[in-house]
C-alpha cells in the first residue's frame, strides 16, 4: 500500500469524517494541488474547483475577503460523497480568476459579484444549483438568490443575509464596531492602497487572526490561500468594493437599476441555512430566528452557532458547513 491517497479515497475517506483535523490530514496526504478549471463570461475567465459526479446537483461555494476557494477544500468531498457537484469559485480579483477586457474597470461592487455567480452558472449549463457563502461570497450568494429565486434550490449563508445599500449613506456605526472595520477605512485612503499593494500577505494573515481568533491555521495553509492575493486586479477589486459600500467610488453603471433594487433590501425566497462562527471577531449571534430574519429570508429553515470558530467557517468547520447544506438540500428535494 503506498502512502498516496487518490482523490477518490479521498472522498470516500471524507464521508466517515468527524473532524476538521482527520479531513485536512487526508488532504495533506493526497499530495496534490486541487486542480483548477476555467470558464468565461461575457467579463471573465472564472478558475473554479470541480469536485464530484459532473451529473450531480452543483452546488456553487463562494469565499470572502480575504481567502480564496480553497476555503472548501475540506467541504467540497463531503459533498460530492453525497452525490453532489461541488463548484468552489475563485471570486473576481483573486487566483486564477482574469478580466478579460484589458482596459476594463476593475469593479467589486455588490451586484457585479451576485451576476458573476449567474454568469458561472450559465455558462456551465446549470439552470438550478444551491449556493453556500461567508463574507464577500455570502454577499453574492444574497444577491443571486434574491434576484434569481427560480435559479437557487438552497442556500447556506455564513454571516447571514449582507445585502448593502449602496445608494444612501446610513448612519455612523458605534465606535465599536468603527473599530472593528478599521481596515475598510484605511483601504478607503491613497494609504491603505498603497498598504495593500505593498503587504498584502501581512495585512490578510492579520485579518484571518483578527477575526477568528481561536484559530490556529498553520503558515503552510495561509500560504496555500495567499498565492490567490498575488493577482494582478486584487488590490484593485478589493479597493473598489470597500469604497463603493461606503459611497466613495462610482459603480458600473450597467448596475445602477440593480443597486437601487439591492438597497431596499429584497427578500430572499430560497430555503436557507444561516451559519455563525461562535467566535468571529465580529459578534456572536443568536441562534434565535427573529422577525428581521424573516423579513429578509422568508424561507429561513435553521439559524446555527458553530462553537470553536470564527469568521473563515469554511476552513474552521467544513463539517458544520458540509452538513447545513447537505440538510437543506435534503429538505428542498
Amino acid at each position: 500500500m503506498t502512502d498516496t491517497v487518490t482523490r477518490r479515497q479521498l472522498m470516500q475517506a471524507a464521508a466517515i469524517a468527524i473532524s476538521d483535523g482527520w479531513v485536512r490530514r487526508l488532504y495533506a496526504q493526497a499530495n496534490a494541488p486541487m486542480p483548477v478549471k476555467t470558464v468565461r463570461t461575457n467579463v471573465l475567465e472564472i478558475g473554479y474547483h470541480d469536485v464530484g459526479d459532473a451529473t450531480g446537483f452543483p452546488v456553487i461555494l463562494l469565499h470572502g475577503f480575504p481567502d480564496d476557494a480553497h476555503a472548501y477544500d475540506a467541504v467540497s468531498p463531503l459533498l460530492a460523497n453525497k452525490g453532489y457537484r461541488a463548484l468552489a469559485v475563485y471570486l473576481r480579483g483573486y487566483g486564477p480568476t482574469r478580466f478579460l477586457d484589458a482596459a476594463a474597470a476593475r469593479t467589486a461592487e455588490q451586484a457585479a459579484i451576485g451576476q458573476d455567480v449567474v454568469d458561472f452558472a450559465d455558462r456551465l449549463s446549470l439552470p438550478r444549483f444551491a449556493v453556500a457563502g461567508f463574507d464577500w461570497g455570502g454577499r453574492a450568494a444574497c444577491v443571486a438568490s434574491a434576484l434569481h429565486p427560480e435559479r437557487v434550490r438552497a442556500a447556506v449563508l455564513v454571516g447571514g443575509y449582507t445585502i448593502q445599500n449602496t445608494i444612501q449613506r446610513g448612519a455612523p456605526p458605534p465606535p465599536e464596531t468603527a473599530r472593528l472595520l478599521w481596515y475598510q477605512w484605511f483601504f478607503n485612503t491613497d494609504a491603505g492602497r498603497e498598504g495593500l499593494q505593498q503587504n498584502r500577505r501581512g495585512l490578510c494573515k492579520l485579518l484571518w487572526r483578527e477575526w477568528s481568533p481561536t484559530w490556529h491555521f498553520s503558515d503552510e495553509m495561509f500560504n496555500v490561500t495567499a498565492a490567490s492575493f498575488d493577482n494582478a486586479d486584487f488590490v484593485d477589486c478589493v479597493v473598489h468594493s470597500y469604497r463603493h459600500r461606503n459611497l466613495n467610488a462610482p459603480g458600473e453603471p450597467r448596475f445602477l437599476d440593480i443597486e437601487q433594487q439591492l438597497a431596499k433590501r429584497p427578500p430572499m425566497n430560497v430555503p436557507t441555512i444561516v451559519l455563525y462562527g461562535a467566535d468571529d471577531a465580529f459578534g456572536r449571534q443568536s441562534a434565535q430566528i427573529t422577525a428581521a430574519d424573516r423579513a429578509v429570508l422568508p424561507q429561513i429553515v435553521d439559524k446555527r452557532v458553530v462553537e470553536g470558530a470564527g469568521h473563515f467557517l469554511p476552513h474552521e468547520k467544513p463539517e458544520a458547513v458540509a452538513s447545513a447544506l447537505l440538510d437543506i438540500l435534503d429538505r428542498t428535494k
